[in-house]
């Protein structure tokens, strides 16, 4: 029987490899460690627990933002914490490029979130929840800041989709 109604919300669909890796990361840094210490002879309970508890920090640095997206809202779950903000309500986007470009998005509710704009490219249906609520912002006209930086993204990730589709099909 099929469910009808409208679909679940966009997801990251990367996520779930970038924190398989993250957690193997962590567990051969961890039996590495362990196996080091042995080998020295210098294991103890104590030193077991010591290389358990960096192994486990190793794992939550590592461990990406999980990132996902409705109609109306955008959401980013860290390991601590989980930051929403209306996209159909958003006042402010900026982007900060560096050594880790991000986006900052803030809405009339003085909610914000951090954002790697890659996520946004490697999953079109997040961005699109994006795009749509942020044109209902500056339809209403709540958006004053970043419109343009959003039109940038939005010809960047089109760039690249189009890149992608030339190379899957052999034309590049």
């Amino acid at each position: 029987m099929r469910r009808s109604g409208p679909p679940g919300p966009a997801g990251d669909r990367h996520w779930r490899g970038s924190a398989r890796l993250a957690v193997s990361c962590a567990l051969i840094f961890c039996a590495l460690s362990l196996l080091v210490d042995w080998d020295a002879g210098s294991l103890t309970p104590l030193r077991a627990l010591l290389w358990a508890t960096l192994s486990a920090a190793v794992c939550a640095v590592l461990l990406p933002q999980r990132v996902s997206a409705g109609p109306g809202w955008l959401a980013v779950c860290t390991s601590w914490r989980r930051h929403i903000v209306r996209t159909d309500a958003l006042t402010a986007v900026r982007q900060y490029d560096g050594i880790s470009s991000h986006l900052v998005l803030r809405d009339v509710y003085g909610h914000h979130l951090e954002l790697d704009p890659r996520v946004l490219t490697a999953n079109p249906l997040i961005w699109h929840e994006l795009d749509t609520g942020a044109r209902r912002s500056l339809e209403r006209g709540t958006l004053r800041q970043g419109a343009e930086v959003l039109h940038q993204l939005g010809d960047r990730i089109d760039e690249e989709t189009v890149q992608a589709v030339l190379r899957a099909s052999g034309l590049s």
